[in-house]
């Protein structure tokens, strides 16, 4: 009982603060001069991060003791952790924020698929059916997001000067951070377990600062910088900030989620934060309520809950079987 309801306590936590990281990154990358920092924007994260847990690591909090662990095992674990940021902020720079959530949805099978091959975890036949519909709706959904509105979208205090639409290149980094970020959630659980003993807080602490050390030798040569005088007001400055507070926040919450319900059923807790994201993306994007993209929204969800239906029923089987 104590830990799903820290586990219930956690996913909450989670919808709010990836609601509000994916809307500031939007708005982030709605200014053109910054889509081309994406790894100063990830080191940025990294970093923020670690300092995060640094300080909750210290007195007065204490919160967890600081552990050493090799480098070879954090290594690939930090790779991963790069482009599970960096793949999903282009796709947010290149396409609209229901778009990318939507797609998101696809985390769930691949994440279900990658573990099998990887680890031969096998999913119940029944779950990979229900996982169909949910595929079907996010193509569904990808189709009529990327038509342009009949008319120019209401005026609205969030900033819209990104894409409101799909741009190919958008749709081909979203399929990619679907593949990173599924393989990283995957590895998350499979380090928690190769690594004894160790807590979520411990592993992130280490990773977070090989992760930004990493990329800090690519971005002389990958990233083209803006006049940061000039192009970026101090509006965009408050976001940067807010972005790297939610991120250290979410990173923190994703490790424990994942350590406490395993990797794929951390990929089915988000559905409330996508229907709350994909409402919002509508809203401030001047689509009808209408939209035929509703039905595909539908379909997906429809099929997600299902999966997690029989999830559910097959972890309560194995809880009898052990007892």
């Amino acid at each position: 009982m104590a830990i799903n309801t820290i586990a219930t306590v956690l996913i909450v936590t989670d919808n709010s603060l990836i609601n509000r990281q994916v809307f500031t990154n939007k708005s982030i990358f709605s200014t053109r001069s910054l889509r081309l920092t994406q790894l100063s924007f990830a080191t940025f994260h990294f970093l923020t991060t670690y300092l995060t847990l640094f300080l909750l690591s210290r007195p007065p909090l204490s919160l967890f003791v600081p552990r050493s662990i090799p480098l070879r095992d954090t290594l690939p674990l930090s790779i991963a952790m790069s482009l599970n940021v960096i793949l999903p902020n282009l796709s947010l720079a290149f396409s609209s924020v229901t778009f990318y959530q939507i797609a998101r949805i696809l985390l769930t099978p691949t994440v279900g698929v990658m573990n099998y091959v990887l680890y031969r975890s096998v999913l119940p036949a029944q779950a990979i059916w229900a996982l169909v519909p949910a595929c079907l709706g996010v193509g569904v959904v990808s189709y009529y997001d990327t038509l342009p509105t009949s008319s120019p979208p209401p005026s609205s205090s969030f900033p819209t000067t990104g894409p409101t639409t799909d741009q190919p290149l958008g749709i081909l980094f979203s399929l990619l951070g679907i593949l990173a970020s599924s393989l990283y959630t995957i590895w998350i659980a499979h380090y928690h377990r190769k690594v004894g003993g160790i807590s979520s807080m411990q592993l992130l602490y280490n990773q977070a600062p090989v992760a930004a050390f990493m990329l800090l030798y690519a971005i002389p040569f990958v990233d083209v910088f803006p006049n940061w005088r000039v192009d970026v007001p101090t509006s965009k400055w408050v976001l940067i900030l807010l972005s790297g507070l939610w991120a250290s926040l979410i990173n923190i919450n994703q490790f424990s989620i994942v350590a406490r319900t395993g990797p794929v059923s951390s990929t089915v807790v988000g559905h409330v934060k996508t229907c709350t994201i994909v409402a919002l993306g509508w809203a401030v994007g001047g689509r009808a309520v209408t939209d035929r993209a509703v039905l595909g929204v539908v379909v997906a969800f429809g099929g997600i809950v299902a999966y997690s239906v029989v999830m559910l029923k097959k972890k309560a089987k194995e809880g009898g079987q052990k007892s």
